[in-house]
């Protein structure tokens, strides 16, 4: 008897242990996805039980939740929500509906997630009510409120990123939404208001600085460039010829600079002299000479052709492999086949302001417990080598030249060497064009890389550029980073 009571005991024992890691796994491990999955309606009423975490841009909370008199509980308000919610996103219990942060950190915000288990432990103990974490963002806002006032009423975005850590400074999008609309009780009410915003066009609520593919135009020239360099073959004074037309090789379709002239006045000119002047013919030549796989590498190795979650993600700009000779030259200033996110056109920048290190973007710095404890810190993290510091700063040499007396004076700041490319792209012969600004202040000692789009030509059809209406914008942000 003692033997089969001992076999009984350990057969218990495992049933229990197995009772214990499935409780444990099902609480701990799987309680983010448990909470966000469809359907669960216990952790939706649980939900409204809980005062749902700030997000929170330096020190100060741009989404929090007040006391409501109805079955939610608690009222969701957005600060200043215009300049912010292309990051806040919004959130309607009601619709059971969330977009941008506040979709991405639900878990965390709402108090539902593994992060929450043993909160929710101390919240019964004490019989406290329990509140979701805040999630601390990387923006800084005097670098988010100069983007958005600087756009304005424009169409495009801007995106700003600390090039040593991969921080995000800014990141506006226009037309914005008023978040505030999106997050009242009464669904019909927030379902109209929804309804009127994605019927919109451009529609708002679309986060045109990692969501929206453009071609980058000239931008795209510097990477180009870089490509050209790490082959060891080219320099910045590697030369190239300078016709006022040329042909793309098994066409009949001509490339013209800007102007309709030559790059200066030789008949050939430099790698170098051609990005500060932003002329399309000899860098069609270059990306021809140098061929589409070396491109594509490059290209990326700068974080092309594929998506980043900041948390949020990012749409997947794009460099095609195995290009014809024709389409290789276009999109050796950045035409037809090759498209980017502002967030991608950045990161070539930050890249090349870090000595050649890209690092992976990111939002949030923290989420942040109840008691002010920080529950998950995120740290910086390289996406990888790029490029060699030498050839980041050779392409940032004819960048600052840019700046300085070429192609880009309008991001000139008094006393900063400040290195920038402008850009304008393309589409359809009839069509506005794309209005580009990208680059990174000071040169010696990068503090903020920056890229701006201005879409629809800026409401100027063909007769913007980016340097009228794109480097402007880079400049005021870039000045509010480094003189605050």
């Amino acid at each position: 008897m003692t033997k089969e009571l001992r076999r009984l005991s350990i057969v218990m024992l495992f049933m229990f242990l197995a009772l214990f890691a499935a409780t444990s796994w099902i609480q701990v491990v799987e309680a983010d996805n448990l909470a966000s999955a469809e359907g669960n309606r216990r952790a939706l009423l649980d939900s409204y039980e809980i005062q749902r975490g700030s997000i929170i841009a330096d020190g100060t909370p741009i989404a929090y939740s007040v006391p409501s008199e109805d079955e939610y509980r608690y009222q969701r308000m957005y600060a200043d929500s215009a300049m912010w919610s292309s990051v806040t996103g919004f959130f309607n219990p009601a619709l059971q509906s969330s977009t941008g942060i506040e979709n991405a950190l639900n878990a965390d915000l709402s108090g539902t997630g593994a992060g929450a288990f043993f909160a929710e432990i101390e919240r019964i103990v004490s019989g406290q009510p329990q509140r979701g974490f805040s999630v601390e963002l990387t923006l800084d806002a005097p670098a988010q409120q100069a983007a958005f006032e600087a756009l304005g009423d424009l169409q495009g975005a801007v995106i700003a990123i600390e090039p040593a850590t991969g921080r995000i400074l800014a990141m506006v999008s226009s037309p914005g939404f008023d978040a505030n609309q999106l997050a009242v009780h009464s669904a019909g009410q927030a379902e109209a208001a929804y309804d009127a915003l994605d019927a919109q066009k451009p529609n708002p609520l679309i986060n045109r600085a990692i969501g929206e593919l453009n071609p980058p135009g000239s931008t795209f020239k510097v990477l180009v460039a870089a490509a050209a360099y790490e082959t060891g073959e080219w320099t910045p004074q590697s030369t190239l010829p300078n016709p006022a037309s040329y042909t793309l090789p098994g066409t009949s379709t001509q490339v013209h600079n800007a102007w309709n002239g030559t790059c200066g006045p030789g008949a050939t000119v430099t790698i170098a002299e051609a990005l500060r002047l932003s002329c399309n013919i000899p860098m069609a030549q270059l990306a021809i000479e140098i061929g589409n796989a070396a491109i594509f590498e490059t290209a990326e190795k700068f974080g092309f052709n594929q998506s980043f979650e900041t948390p949020l993600a990012s749409a997947v700009s794009s460099y095609p492999r195995g290009l014809s000779a024709d389409q290789t030259g276009l999109t050796g200033f950045g035409q037809r086949a090759v498209t980017a996110t502002p967030l991608q056109v950045a990161m070539i920048s930050a890249g090349l302001a870090n000595d050649g290190v890209v690092m992976n973007p990111r939002l949030v710095d923290a989420v942040i417990g109840n008691d002010l404890s920080v529950v998950r810190e995120y740290e910086n993290t390289e996406f990888g080598r790029a490029v060699d510091a030498d050839v980041a700063k050779d392409v940032t040499d004819s960048m600052v030249a840019s700046v300085t007396n070429g192609a880009a004076t309008g991001a000139r700041i008094d006393g900063i060497d400040v290195a920038g490319k402008t850009g304008t792209a393309e589409h359809d012969p009839d069509d506005p064009y794309t209005l580009w600004f990208t680059g990174f202040a000071p040169a010696n000692d990068p503090q903020i890389a920056v890229a701006v789009v201005v879409e629809n030509g800026g409401g100027m059809g063909q007769s913007g550029t980016g340097d009228t209406l794109a480097a402007p914008i880079a400049k005021k942000v870039i000045e509010a980073v480094l003189y605050k």
